[in-house]
C-alpha cells in the first residue's frame, strides 16, 4: 500500500490522514487496535486574515507656480490659499465627495451662512478627515456627492464666488465630518490648516488627523 511507503507503524496513520498516501482499503482494517487508538486526528491550522492598511497621502490643494497662504483667518480657524482664477483645485488626499455647489447664491450684503463660499466642494478623506474649499470659479465636471477621487484629483478652479472680496482665491478648511452636509459652520474651518499646507507643499505627509479628533472630541459638532 502506498501509504506505508512513507512511513510504517502508528507514524503511517498520521500522514495518511494528512495526505502523503492515500490507502486503497480504510485505515481501521489494515491495522492493530491499538495504532487506531493512539492515532490522533490532524486539525487544519486556522487561517487569519488581515486587511492592509489603507495609505494614505497628501497633497498641496492648489496647482500653482505663484502661491501663498496666511497662517490665520479672520473670525475661525482657516486660510485663504491665493492663486490666479482658474488654477486647479485638487483632492487633498483620497476620499469621497460629500458637497458640492456648482451654483454661486451668495448675494452682496449677505450675513454670514451657507452661500458664503459661492462654489465649492468638500470630501472626507480616507484619513476620516473633511477638506473644503470655497470661491471656486467651477467645479470639475463628474465631481458630484458620492463620487471617490484620488489625492490630487481635479475637484474645481481658484476663483472669487461667494463673498471673495473679488480676489482671486480658496477658502481652505479642516474638519470632522459632523453631519456630512449642511453643517457649513463646521465644515468652513474648525483647526488651522497652515502646518499642514506648508509640509504638503514641500511634499511631506503631516497629517491633521489627530487634531482634528481632538477637536470632535472635545466640541462634538458645535463651532
Amino acid at each position: 500500500m502506498r501509504y506505508l511507503k512513507c512511513l510504517s507503524g502508528v507514524a503511517a496513520v498520521a500522514v495518511a490522514l494528512t495526505g502523503c498516501g492515500v490507502p486503497s482499503e480504510p485505515v481501521a482494517a489494515n491495522l492493530p487496535p491499538q495504532a487506531v487508538q493512539q492515532a490522533a486526528p490532524v486539525k487544519a491550522a486556522p487561517i487569519t486574515l488581515v486587511a492592509a492598511a489603507k495609505k494614505v497621502t497628501y497633497a498641496f490643494p492648489v496647482k500653482a507656480k505663484n502661491v501663498s497662504f496666511h497662517k490665520t483667518h479672520s473670525g475661525y480657524p482657516a486660510t485663504d490659499i491665493f492663486a490666479a482664477c482658474g488654477k486647479p483645485f485638487v483632492a487633498t488626499t483620497s476620499g469621497v465627495v460629500l458637497e458640492v455647489s456648482r451654483v454661486d447664491k451668495y448675494k452682496k450684503g449677505m450675513k454670514d451662512g451657507p452661500y458664503n463660499g459661492g462654489k465649492f466642494v468638500s470630501i472626507q478623506g480616507d484619513d476620516g478627515v473633511r477638506y473644503y474649499g470655497s470661491h471656486l470659479s467651477k467645479v470639475t465636471a463628474g465631481i458630484k456627492k458620492g463620487v471617490r477621487v484620488k489625492t490630487g484629483q481635479s475637484l474645481g478652479k481658484v476663483g472669487k464666488t461667494g463673498n471673495a472680496s473679488g480676489v482671486c482665491h480658496v477658502h481652505y478648511g479642516i474638519s470632522p465630518p459632523c453631519k456630512k452636509a449642511g453643517d457649513w459652520k463646521v465644515r468652513r474651518g474648525v483647526v488651522w490648516p497652515a502646518k499642514y499646507l506648508t509640509s504638503w507643499h514641500k511634499g511631506g505627509k503631516k497629517s491633521p488627523v489627530a487634531a482634528v479628533k481632538a477637536y470632535k472630541k472635545k466640541n462634538g459638532c458645535k463651532a
